[in-house]
């Protein structure tokens, strides 16, 4: 990993003069983005496509009478297709995190930051946003120019374009992501009649904003100084990490020349010393410096070096994915692939494969309803007609289906103990009701104090069922 050092030169204020003041960071440099074509830049072309056709069109799915996903706060049900969850199903979201951060690791220790090149965000919005500014301003050349000028006609019109495509993509970005946890087709009635409530308007507009700010201003910005995923991707490479790299052996001395001039007979090497790496690079470094927390693994320096190597008729590849140790050892692209089976690659491949099987079977084999029994704390027991002791719980049941079922209960663990109330209930598709069981036993047939009992309750369509324990207590 390249470092700079920053030398501070002390200033020896002149006598009469006011002490000069320095400051401590480089002032920002706006980047231009020189565009480019190759393969990288297809590929992620074709991941933004493939997001943002997810992004945007999922929550206009339909599953049924619903919406497919919909993550509705408001009722505490995350609707996902077939799935209903609740808030008592926080496990599942767990381990979608943990199997979400294996995968990164994995990718991480096979081929750097590809997360962040390709399918990241904060990396298909700026490219996005770069696209739409290219179109209005043109390419890097022209964008120069125009900021570099004066205040104009042509310059105000083509700011104010820029500025309302951005506004108006972030508008969307922000009214779809809330579509999520509220369902989008009320969320665009309600747009149109302009009855949004405060929270809808607040949550359109703070993340339309973010959208905004992030991708059309701080873009390379947030991954080099707010992203921390740049700081601990040194911990997951190693020297077999796949990078993109510069073969510094191949190309220097760097120099320009014509294509006429021979680099070998003078001592040359195959890089041309024109830039077009770091003109196409979104972070703005220099690839052949090494490798730099900066560096997204976009490739697009690749298909820039590539081009350039095209033209001067020169092997591709001065610039290319690889390792530190193919590059020192001259290792053949099959010596790399067998380098990529690692140990430590092949256990977080292990554990992400059986913590996905885990997550699939778990979903696969759920129960379609919940219970909960709680013992009513307000009276301990009471006597009854017949001379009898009762215990009375409050029965949660939730129907995780989306149709409606009909729940058996029953109850076992103390001989003579009966149920006194209702043993059948009606609950609704995809909805919860409380409901009061009492528990019968004769006085004297049992010794004062807790005795455990057990719950049953069946489902009447899938034969489903949950056993759930309680006690009854006796009195003295």
């Amino acid at each position: 990993m390249s470092s700079q050092k920053v030398k501070s030169k002390k200033v020896i204020p002149i006598a009469g003069e006011a002490p000069q003041s320095r400051s401590l960071y480089e002032a920002h440099k706006k980047i231009y983005p020189r565009n480019t074509s190759g393969f990288y830049k297809n590929w992620r072309w074709a991941m933004i496509w493939i997001t943002q056709i997810v992004f945007y069109g999922m929550p206009w799915l339909q599953w049924g009478e619903r919406q497919a996903v919909l993550l509705d706060i408001s009722t505490h049900r995350f609707y996902i297709f077939g799935l209903i969850l609740y808030p008592q199903d926080l496990i599942y979201l767990v381990v979608i995190l943990i199997i979400s951060a294996l995968a990164l690791f994995l990718f991480t220790a096979v081929a750097g930051r590809l997360w962040c090149g390709f399918a990241c965000p904060q990396s298909v919005y700026t490219k996005i946003f770069l696209w739409i500014e290219r179109q209005v301003e043109g390419d890097r050349p022209a964008r120069l120019r125009l900021d570099e000028s004066s205040l104009n006609k042509q310059k105000l019109y083509k700011k104010t374009l820029k500025h309302s495509l951005w506004i108006a993509f972030s508008a969307w970005t922000g009214f779809t992501f809330l579509g999520y946890f509220s369902p989008i087709r009320d969320l665009m009635h309600n747009i149109t009649q302009f009855n949004l409530s405060p929270w809808e308007t607040f949550w359109i507009c703070f993340y339309g904003f973010a959208t905004y700010g992030n991708a059309g201003f701080l873009r390379e910005q947030i991954c080099k100084h707010m992203c921390p995923y740049a700081r601990f991707q040194s911990a997951m490479f190693d020297n077999d990490t796949l990078i993109v790299t510069y073969d510094a052996e191949r190309g220097e001395p760097r120099s320009g020349r014509s294509r006429k001039v021979d680099a070998k007979q003078t001592g040359l090497g195959d890089c041309i010393d024109c830039s077009f790496c770091v003109q196409v690079c979104p972070t703005g470094i220099d690839i052949r410096n090494g490798l730099q927390y900066e560096c997204i693994s976009c490739g697009l320096c690749v298909d820039a070096c590539n081009s350039i190597m095209d033209k001067m008729e020169y092997p591709r590849g001065l610039i290319r994915f690889s390792t530190q140790n193919a590059l020192t050892q001259h290792w053949s692209q099959q010596q790399i692939i067998q380098k990529i089976l690692r140990p430590r690659v092949l256990i977080y491949t292990a554990l992400l494969l059986s913590m996905s099987a885990g997550l699939v079977y778990s979903l696969a084999t759920r129960v379609p309803f919940k219970v909960d029994v709680i013992r009513d704390r307000g009276v301990m027991s009471r006597m009854v007609a017949g001379g009898k002791v009762e215990n009375v719980y409050q029965m949660q049941i939730t129907n995780a289906s989306e149709k409606p079922e009909t729940y058996h209960i029953s109850v076992q663990g103390i001989e003579g103990l009966s149920l006194a109330s209702a043993s059948e209930f009606n609950v609704n598709a995809a909805e919860s009701r409380m409901v009061a069981v009492s528990l019968q036993v004769l006085d004297g047939s049992i010794k004062s104090g807790s005795h455990p009992v057990i719950f049953e309750i069946k489902a009447d369509s899938t034969k489903v069922s949950i056993f759930e324990k309680s006690i009854f207590y006796m009195s003295r």
